[in-house]
């Protein structure tokens, strides 16, 4: 790996934690702040929220500074809010400062994709991005059970303290490993606002927001899948999770690779498709506690594996938006997160099982799969065959 990707991999780190863990400390938080478990859960949402706005706002407010420069100012950013986290003495200044943490999520994934793609070998952009999403992959693996353990045991702040210190050291990485790429001279936010023009970079978030949304359906309830029907005990969850988190650094790996060697547009629609039947052997299965783990770390490894090729074929679909189009789909999946999590939870209010969820996962995917093939045919349009013989695009 290249030591100009690291501090990429190491933002995408600190991002990746202090996102996910949150979902282990909401009753740490609920207890030592005197709320609800639903108005801790706020914060999730809070922090969602910031991606959403911040992803296009930070990245049409720095469209002309070098990349370097936009990313330092991110870091600074992700690094004083989570700080701000661990010392907030209650819960309404909590949860300005997740929203405010959120904000340069999606504008560094954004700003870092276009980043590892000039910073890549030729032929190996997807792979470059892949480095910097597997800093999610750890976080979910290493990180977020390190992070909810402290909550635990410790103080829930010592675990937003620990993210800032990760956000220091990606800084110090940055200014130390991070090359001063030029900034693009012809940018402007009026030309970087041109993507929202365009029906295929719609078409591409579309896919982001529904087809993944699917993997969220899932993955917000796997606690009660896992001990109501494949009947784990309540302590073989976190373990779990792990083998999940295992997955998604190897789907990662896997994803990167297959969108240097084949179309990003088809790879996101096979691995849509993959997921929805991965998702519906879930609805089917996991009463057999072997195959319920096999197709846990199978569900993780394909959650990750779209994210390269997706980021990629934002950034092709994008022209001279790139980096406006790259952040635009951290909100997309922002939104896929919030869209899962809310249709997931539907057949449960309904008085269906813990299964029926990955149902409708899978049918979000598949709703994915039909945008992927309508971005295909618009890419790809039919071609006429006029009287002479020759062809005409339709």
């Amino acid at each position: 790996m290249k030591k100009s990707l690291m501090p990429l991999l190491l933002g995408g780190l600190g991002i990746g934690t202090t996102e996910f863990v949150m979902m282990g400390l909401l009753q740490d938080i609920a207890g030592n702040l005197h709320i609800t478990i639903p108005e801790a859960g706020h914060l999730i949402s809070a922090y969602a929220l910031g991606v959403v706005v911040g992803a296009p706002l930070l990245v049409m407010m720095s469209v002309k500074h070098p990349p370097k420069k936009i990313l330092l100012f991110l870091m600074l950013i992700f690094t004083v809010f989570n700080a701000l986290s661990a010392f907030s003495p209650g819960p309404v200044t909590l949860l300005m400062a997740r929203f405010f943490a959120g904000l340069p999520h999606g504008a560094f994934f954004g700003v870092g994709s276009v980043v590892a793609s000039r910073l890549a070998d030729k032929g190996k952009q997807a792979q470059a991005i892949a480095v910097m999403f597997s800093g999610l992959t750890i976080a979910n693996l290493v990180m977020v059970p390190i992070g909810t353990w402290i909550g635990h045991h410790l103080l829930w702040r010592y675990t937003f303290g620990l993210v800032a210190v990760i956000g220091l050291i990606t800084l110090l990485a940055l200014e130390l490993w991070l090359p001063a790429l030029p900034a693009n001279e012809n940018a402007d936010v009026k030309k970087e606002l041109e993507v929202l023009k365009n029906p295929q970079a719609w078409l591409v978030i579309a896919i982001t927001a529904v087809g993944t949304g699917g993997m969220f359906a899932w993955i917000s309830y796997i606690s009660p899948l896992m001990t109501d029907v494949s009947h784990f005990s309540q302590d073989s969850v976190s373990w779990i999770m792990v083998l999940a988190g295992l997955g998604m650094i190897v789907g990662n790996l896997v994803g990167g690779r297959l969108a240097d060697r084949f179309q990003p547009v088809y790879t996101c629609a096979c691995l849509l498709l993959c997921m929805a039947l991965t998702l519906l052997s879930i609805h089917y299965f996991s009463g057999i506690q072997f195959i319920s783990l096999f197709l846990t770390f199978l569900t993780g490894a394909l959650s990750m594996m779209i994210a390269a090729p997706i980021q990629i074929l934002m950034i092709n679909t994008s022209g001279d938006s790139e980096m406006l189009g790259a952040a635009l789909i951290q909100a997309a999946f922002n939104i896929g997160n919030s869209l899962g999590a809310f249709l997931g939870g539907l057949p449960i209010v309904m008085g269906y099982g813990f299964t029926y969820p990955v149902v409708v996962g899978a049918c979000m995917a598949v709703v994915g799969v039909g945008f992927a093939i309508r971005l295909i045919r618009m890419q790809n349009p039919p071609v006429n065959m006029n009287a002479s013989g020759r062809g005409l695009a339709a």
